[in-house]
């Protein structure tokens, strides 16, 4: 890809929290460290239940989107009712308001070469600015992932264009996200049954290991220390039919993993390293459905 490209994420909305004790009560809570964000730094992050395993994924970043300073999540948009709703809950006393502003403002991911340029970003991870009203951010998982951008639903459009970035459609960026293999909130992670660390939360930034306590920090912090990780997500080219969401992955007879995204030959699965190194060293193809499956470990995995 050489021509910068703008993506509406129309699946994304945008969470503003803001109020006196807003840090200190997302830092309890939250699996990254409140601490590093800022207009100038974005944070990837998560929410667990109090047994280590997945609720929610977002990024946090600070700025005014109306009514003053925030801390603003850009998350999953039809799980942002739950979000709000499970924020309230631990939200007891503390000084927090919480505000879903997805029908005004919109999230657009943005890449190609020349993008950080373009948006006077520089090259680190996370990295951000004020632009076009909103905020853009080098994002934090992965920089050839681009930048993501937070924008008034109004005038996205021209701030767009004017920046110098085409449209492009949706499937083009999950051509792009899949290819790298990250996982797209619960399109790929299982609620309330995936461990962030089978989804590769620890090599994508979404955790920090000295912070202190946070929700499902204890089963999270042993896991990584013990390094007992099974079940990885990887990169799976497809051969055949695009299998559901869902299906099972078999190596002979086995159930090795499971089918989670994909899109034109292209997807990402939940496997098992052993079977998975089982496979590759009898030379044999995992099935799906109807599809033969060839799994390719993602660059950034470390295991």
């Amino acid at each position: 890809m050489t021509d910068k490209t703008s993506v509406l994420l129309e699946d994304r909305g945008v969470l503003a929290v803001s109020g006196a004790d807003t840090r200190q009560f997302l830092q309890d809570i939250v699996s990254n460290d409140v601490t590093r964000v800022g207009p100038d730094r974005a944070v990837y992050a998560s929410l667990l239940t109090a047994q280590g395993k997945f609720l929610h994924e977002f990024f946090m970043v600070e700025f005014d989107p109306g009514g003053g300073p925030a801390l603003v999540l850009d998350g999953e948009r039809n799980r942002l009712p739950d979000l709000v709703r499970r924020l309230t809950l631990y939200r007891m006393r503390a000084k927090v308001d919480l505000a879903d502003l997805s029908e005004t403002w919109c999230v657009s991911a943005l890449y190609g070469e020349g993008t950080l340029e373009a948006l006077g970003l520089d090259t680190g991870e996370g990295a951000a600015r004020a632009f076009g009203g909103g905020v853009a951010f080098a994002d934090p998982r992965l920089g050839a992932l681009g930048v993501r951008a937070l924008l008034p639903r109004a005038n996205a459009e021209t701030t767009l264009r004017e920046a110098g970035f085409a449209p492009g459609a949706s499937a083009d960026y999950d051509r792009l996200r899949l290819s790298h293999a990250v996982p797209d909130g619960s399109r790929d992670i299982i609620i309330e049954k995936s461990f962030p660390l089978e989804v590769g939360f620890d090599e994508l930034h979404a955790i920090d290991y000295d912070k202190g306590c946070y929700i499902g920090q204890e089963l999270t912090a042993r896991t990584h220390h013990r390094g007992k990780i099974r079940k990885r997500l990887f990169r799976v080219d497809i051969d055949g039919p695009l299998p559901a969401p869902g299906t099972p992955v078999h190596h002979g007879d086995k159930e090795v993993g499971v089918m989670r995204s994909g899109l034109d030959g292209i997807g990402i699965a939940l496997l098992r390293i052993e079977q998975v190194e089982a496979a590759a060293k009898a030379g044999d193809a995992l099935i799906a459905g109807d599809a033969r499956l060839t799994p390719v470990k993602p660059d950034w995995a470390i295991f």
